[in-house]
């Protein structure tokens, strides 16, 4: 797959089948678009295209909202379509500027003179253009004029695979990593560099890897303990992670997210770990003394264990 930033590296060999949206998540829902347009592209002998945008139309739109949450950073998301099998990856640079387009050049100058459409496959919802005024029905008068088709995805086939981003933000956030995953279709995962901390866990007997997670917009999911696989190094190991405030030892209000890898005993700081969640084994609580805790984390290690 190769990722664009502007039209000038694509190559116009072959006509493209192309479809535009978000795909936060890269989730059972939009494998069936995904799918749609391979089909297209391979039927005509062209290439996938999907377009999206970055940064998000919200934090240009709305910068003093600070409620987005995403589940994939960008380069999360440009791997997952990758292993979907795109041919081309446009991330088109969102402005200010560029949210006041109308809807008639953002057909001209994208779809035809830049990615040279000759299929537009779109969502049943799908709004583009200044003020969202371009809709299903003008981009079918369009492709009659820049003679290219177009196909809507109807409501049918959208509510058919009953998973949408939202419903799984909601399962993260309440800790339901099973429906999470099951949407997804994959092992929702957290990725960042490894920082030092406050080296509580090696004093217990169980070090921890503490996860600076540098994307602001990261879908975090709710406070608890995790079983996971963790990822650094090229190598995959079990372990147990904490999302919280470490209540027991220092409560903090920031949200810190620590991984105890099993029969792990590299220095791994300054590394950056990818992390997956399979499970979340139990909330976190606050512990009568470092000893209770202790022995609670040998039960979670247990638990964890036992759940992969």
């Amino acid at each position: 797959m190769k990722i664009h930033t502007d039209f000038s590296s694509f190559s116009h060999g072959k006509r493209s089948v192309v479809t535009i949206g978000t795909f936060d998540g890269v989730h059972l829902g939009h494998k069936a678009i995904i799918n749609r347009l391979k089909e297209s592209a391979e039927a005509i002998d062209g290439t996938s295209v999907i377009l999206t945008f970055y940064p998000h139309p919200r934090m240009v739109l709305y910068p003093d909202d600070h409620g987005l949450k995403l589940l994939n950073t960008p380069e999360e998301k440009a791997e997952l379509l990758k292993k979907a099998g795109i041919d081309h990856l446009m991330i088109y640079p969102f402005s200010t500027e560029f949210s006041r387009i109308s809807a008639y050049d953002y057909v001209r100058n994208l779809l035809v003179t830049g990615l040279n459409a000759k299929k537009v496959i779109v969502g049943y919802d799908h709004r583009f253009g200044r003020n969202r005024e371009g809709d299903f029905k003008t981009l079918s008068e369009w492709a009659e004029l820049f003679d290219f088709e177009v196909e809507e995805i109807p409501v049918q086939e959208i509510d058919e695979v009953n998973v949408s981003s939202t419903k799984i933000r909601q399962c993260l956030a309440s800790g339901d990593l099973e429906t999470a995953n099951s949407y997804l279709g994959y092992r929702y995962s957290i990725s960042g560099k490894v920082i030092h901390g406050a080296k509580k866990g090696s004093t217990i007997g169980f070090p921890t890897a503490n996860i600076s997670v540098d994307y602001a917009y990261k879908l975090i999911p709710a406070n608890g303990v995790y079983a996971i696989y963790a990822h650094v190094n090229e190598s995959t190991y079990k372990g147990v992670m904490n999302i919280g405030h470490r209540p027991t030892v220092e409560h903090t209000s920031q949200v810190h997210i620590e991984a105890h890898l099993f029969d792990f005993h590299e220095n791994i700081y300054d590394k950056n770990i990818r992390v997956e969640l399979v499970s979340r084994i139990r909330e976190e609580k606050k512990f009568g003394s470092i000893d209770e805790l202790k022995n609670q984390i040998f039960v979670d290690v247990a638990s964890a264990k036992s759940i992969l």
